[in-house]
């Protein structure tokens, strides 16, 4: 289990914890995740959960958006659930999980 896993599996889950994992990795780290979604013009919500504030939430939409139906598509096959249930977790699980991977708005190295 890698560092990311451990400090977000208690948090979210075994399943859900390897899901953003996966996606930290495949964008190149949290730098990436977060390069990602202010790309889609979802910065000012990125930047709130790596800020020491509150979390601004996304929508399963902009999950959508930030990271492309096929990628959403190919994941929930993966878990054997619906993109839409895979978007709707994601978009629990990323703000709270970008918030405990940047400690005072630092990302930690995995």
């Amino acid at each position: 289990m890698g560092l990311f896993d451990g400090i977000l599996g208690g948090m979210v889950g075994a399943e859900m914890a390897t899901v953003v994992n996966g996606l930290i990795e495949k964008h190149g780290g949290v730098q990436g995740i977060v390069a990602q979604l202010e790309q889609q013009g979802l910065g000012s919500t990125v930047r709130s959960w790596v800020g020491t504030g509150a979390n601004q939430p996304i929508t399963p939409d902009q999950v959508h958006q930030a990271f492309g139906s096929d990628t959403v598509k190919q994941i929930a096959a993966r878990l054997n659930i619906t993109p839409e249930d895979l978007a709707a977790k994601l978009s629990q699980v990323l703000p709270q999980a970008i918030d405990k991977l940047t400690p005072g708005g630092v990302a930690i190295k995995g």
